[in-house]
């Protein structure tokens, strides 16, 4: 016999019980075929563009999408906090079918314009700022175990690598860049009509406030979050000498094999998936960082001319470590954000991330002209290493603890810094407890650690206590905001 939660909600048992709800059904339904979409498109670009415009095109086409989308993300942000991340994400998807469309029009034609791709590239940066910050923001909303809805996501995003980017290749030998704009364009027309059967409430009704201080808000929570900030701190380096100029220079000296080395990237990352389903650890970007050792020799066996075997075998490591290593990300920031702010630390954080990307796709060109090609990819292993070791020598990020799992089965995510504060502090209104951390009422919280003032505990009714590590800048803030997380 089931026991119904005290409001008699059907719902919160399914979420609890089954990850498979209607909900995440169709939201895992519409970022697969998104994926596979995302997945083909690498290839498709490098090959296409590249032919007809060389690698300095491919890095200036890729450069311009990232760019658009660093400068326009953090209003994304902002949009779905107000709107909603779930109509941003379906308008974004019907702009996306216009643009690539538009392009799989230009190749049926002819030979697409240098200008329209450019263009195309941009717009498509610009829809795909409106919807990312809602993909982190929705499976908190969609799922009661985000770490395993992560795990299940990247599964799917590891399947949809591992066969993307073959079928992308075998594609654009058999039929050309046209068939495959076309089918790109066709899973952003699928991903927008799943979402519309995806049924959350909308976003909380709060007191008017301007972009500019919503913006601001959203700045204060992410800076309040020194694990955070740290880690983009470190990322910009990683997209800048490792992540942003890779497709470009390693599509052009792998060849012909590029799209069997990227499906081996997917298998790697459907490895990672698995492995973060099953493991978790207490302390997860420190395990995710470790796991990083097994990207660089990508890179480097690229560098050294190595076989397809080796080049395969590399990736397949690769790909697990970054799959691992997003699980432990993704959970991390949404179960240790609110999820009034969720959507705008989000986008902060992807622009952080991103913005190295952009600057080393826009260099991919450029570079060659000074460095090798193959000497810049072993430079690029180097700083794999370089990353790793970063991330676990900075405290805040080695010691940063899984949040448990509240009573009920859901992560319990963090206060906002404003609720935080007025919570500790008592002054104007507070948001009950049990938004933030389910169970609050039954003796179950956060509380200051008695030893330890970087860390904080969470209290179970039972009496059981788990602890997780707080910003180091925790003190209240000239502005009259503590510091979480």
């Amino acid at each position: 016999m089931r026991h119904l939660p005290p409001n008699g909600d059907i719902s919160t048992i399914e979420r609890v019980t089954s990850l498979w709800t209607r909900n995440f059904t169709f939201y895992f339904g519409a970022r697969a075929v998104s994926l596979l979409g995302d997945a083909m498109m690498p290839v498709a670009v490098a090959l296409a563009v590249g032919r007809l415009y060389g690698i300095a095109g491919v890095g200036y086409v890729l450069a311009l999408w990232t760019g658009s989308f660093v400068l326009f993300i953090l209003f994304g942000g902002v949009f779905a906090d107000r709107l909603g991340a779930r109509a941003m994400m379906i308008g974004a998807d019907l702009v996306r079918v216009l643009t690539q469309g538009a392009v799989a029009f230009a190749f049926f034609t002819g030979t697409p314009s240098f200008a329209l791709l450019l263009t195309t590239s941009f717009l498509t940066g610009v829809a795909t700022a409106m919807f990312q910050p809602g993909v982190n923001g929705m499976v908190p909303r969609v799922a009661g175990d985000p770490q395993r809805a992560n795990a299940t996501l990247k599964f799917a995003d590891a399947v949809t690598q591992l066969g993307g980017p073959a079928l992308a290749g075998v594609l654009m030998m058999v039929t050309g860049p046209a068939f495959v704009y076309t089918l790109d364009a066709a899973t952003f027309l699928i991903s927008g009509l799943c979402l519309v059967f995806v049924r959350v409430s909308g976003p909380a009704r709060k007191a008017r406030s301007s972009m500019l201080s919503d913006l601001r808000h959203g700045w204060r929570e992410f800076r309040a979050r020194t694990w955070m900030w740290s880690v983009i701190l470190v990322w910009v380096f990683w997209g800048v000498l490792v992540v942003g100029p890779y497709i470009p220079l390693s599509s052009q000296l792998i060849g012909a094999d590029y799209g069997w080395v990227m499906a081996a990237l997917g298998l790697g990352t459907v490895l990672g998936g698995l492995l973060a389903i099953r493991f978790r650890p207490e302390r997860p970007l420190a395990a995710g960082a470790v796991a990083l050792a097994g990207y660089a020799p990508m890179p480097l066996l690229v560098a050294l001319g190595a076989p397809l075997p080796g080049l395969m075998a590399a990736h397949v490591f690769a790909g697990a470590a970054m799959a691992f290593w997003s699980v432990m990300w993704s959970t991390s920031v949404q179960t240790q954000v609110a999820p009034d702010v969720l959507n705008r630390v989000t986008a902060y954080e992807i622009a952080g991330s991103v913005a190295g990307m952009a600057v080393g796709q826009a260099l991919a060109g450029p570079v060659t002209t000074v460095v090798a090609p193959r000497d810049f990819m072993v430079g690029s292993a180097v700083t794999s290493v370089a990353v790793m070791s970063a991330l676990l020598l900075i405290p805040p990020i080695r010691r940063l603890r899984r949040v448990p799992a509240a009573p009920g089965g859901h992560a319990a995510s963090r206060p906002s810094t404003h609720d935080d504060h007025e919570r500790r502090h008592g002054t104007g209104f507070a948001v009950p407890a049990k938004n933030f951390a389910p169970g609050h009422g039954d003796g179950a919280g956060w509380s200051d650690h008695p030893h330890h003032p970087e860390e904080r505990r969470w209290t179970h009714s039972s009496g059981k206590t788990n602890t997780a590590l707080r910003s180091s800048s925790s003190a209240v803030t000239p502005t009259g905001c503590s510091s979480p997380r």
